[in-house]
């Protein structure tokens, strides 16, 4: 499974979106739902599954798919 795919298939974990069906423009609460505690617990399985460590910061900053997976592909 490439990144990309696992990194989607985490997010439908939270969302009641399927995988398949996320595309890199959906925002994170507006399109899929997440809440705060979605999005932290969300941030911590990508810290453990990828092996990378997340700054508050940077995440704070991150609203869609897309966004999310460039700064997964910088951190690894």
């Amino acid at each position: 499974m490439s990144n990309e795919m696992q990194f989607k298939t985490i997010i439908a974990q939270y969302s009641s979106v399927k995988a398949e069906d996320i595309t890199n423009e959906m925002k994170f609460r507006e399109d899929l739902g997440f809440t705060s505690l979605d999005f932290m617990s969300f941030l911590g399985e990508l810290e453990d599954t990828f092996d990378v460590e997340l700054e508050e910061e940077n995440a704070a900053e991150v609203y869609t798919v897309g966004e999310a997976l460039e700064l997964l592909e910088k951190l690894s």
